[in-house]
């Protein structure tokens, strides 16, 4: 059963991760703001370029080295694949990752040029694994990039940071996908400091914690549109996880394409920061939202996106989903 990582967990994590990332920095985006104090936390400046080498590392350096002696696999939508396949040349181990092909190109590279091997399957059977209602048929370790407990520890090395970095957080927003980043940065940041408030920030063309929170907290359906968006968003939320999430957020939001855009654009011009959507979607939110208040970390969780998509947003368009 999948639960909320100790803070000791989260600690552990980072003394073995310690050596191999960035401790990223938490920057203050001045915007004049006065109710307001924004702080980017970099995960783009990670080796891989996003957040996911934390507890994709984790997932290895946690486990014994004969249950990875066949390699291990990972199904992901980019980032994670790209960690886990950085992680896995790392330590010298075989790695497999299960991609839907529409998954940006840059990580579909990204994978391969680390040694991984590239999977394509259907986003149908990529969410059916995702939920673990079906498993590949292959040798290597399947580690789910939502549920695995090493995962959550790893990803909560980012809340610890935050807090250490800036003590007086009142407010901390991570974008949410299948809500593993959200609910190990709660979990370090809610044992640190209870009384900050975090929130998940959404797309709002697939924004399942949006509607499971209005729906009072109940996992529903909901239609999805494309989007540009890639890292975050889905049919539903993680059954597994979404009981020990929503105990974590106190809320989520969910932001339009153009408040993303802007965001990334925003955080080129002002940071000189690039960041894919799922990235950007932290900073759109702590813009937009009215319980974003006082001081306001924003994890920047990535910035691997395709040139000719950046392109578009830097010329204040909208890519092509």
């Amino acid at each position: 059963m999948t639960r909320r990582p100790t803070l000791a967990e989260v600690e552990a994590a980072r003394e073995r991760l310690m050596p191999h990332i960035v401790r990223s920095p938490l920057v203050r985006l001045d915007l004049g703001l006065p109710d307001r104090a924004i702080f980017l936390k970099l995960e783009t400046l990670q080796p891989i370029g996003a957040f996911k080498i934390r507890p994709a590392l984790n997932a290895l350096l946690s486990r014994d080295r004969a249950t990875l002696a066949a390699g291990v696999a990972v199904a992901s939508s980019g980032n994670m694949a790209y960690g886990m396949a950085a992680a896995a040349r790392l330590l010298g181990v075989p790695m497999a990752a299960y991609m839907y092909s529409g998954a940006p190109k840059t990580k579909i590279e990204g994978v391969q040029r680390l040694g991984g091997a590239v999977r394509f399957i259907s986003m149908e059977t990529w969410w059916q694994y995702i939920v673990e209602a079906e498993r590949p048929d292959a040798p290597e370790l399947l580690i789910n990039p939502v549920t695995d407990q090493a995962v959550l520890a790893g990803n909560g090395t980012i809340g610890l940071e935050i807090v250490e970095d800036l003590p007086d957080v009142d407010v901390v927003v991570t974008p949410y996908g299948g809500g593993s980043l959200t609910t190990g940065v709660a979990s370090a940041v809610k044992a640190l400091r209870p009384q900050a408030t975090v929130l998940a920030a959404e797309d709002e063309n697939a924004a399942p914690a949006t509607a499971a929170l209005a729906a009072g907290g109940k996992i529903v359906e909901i239609e999805t549109r494309p989007s540009f968006v890639k890292s975050i968003g889905g049919p539903s939320l993680v059954p597994q996880l979404w009981p020990v999430a929503r105990t974590l957020i106190d809320g989520a939001a969910a932001v339009g394409l153009e408040q993303i855009t802007a965001a990334m654009r925003m955080l080129f011009s002002k940071a000189k920061v690039v960041a894919e959507g799922a990235g950007a979607a932290s900073l759109a939110v702590a813009l937009a939202d009215e319980r974003a208040r006082g001081n306001v970390v924003c994890v920047i969780s990535g910035g691997n996106i395709d040139a000719d998509a950046y392109a578009t947003v830097l010329a204040g368009g909208i890519p092509e989903p």
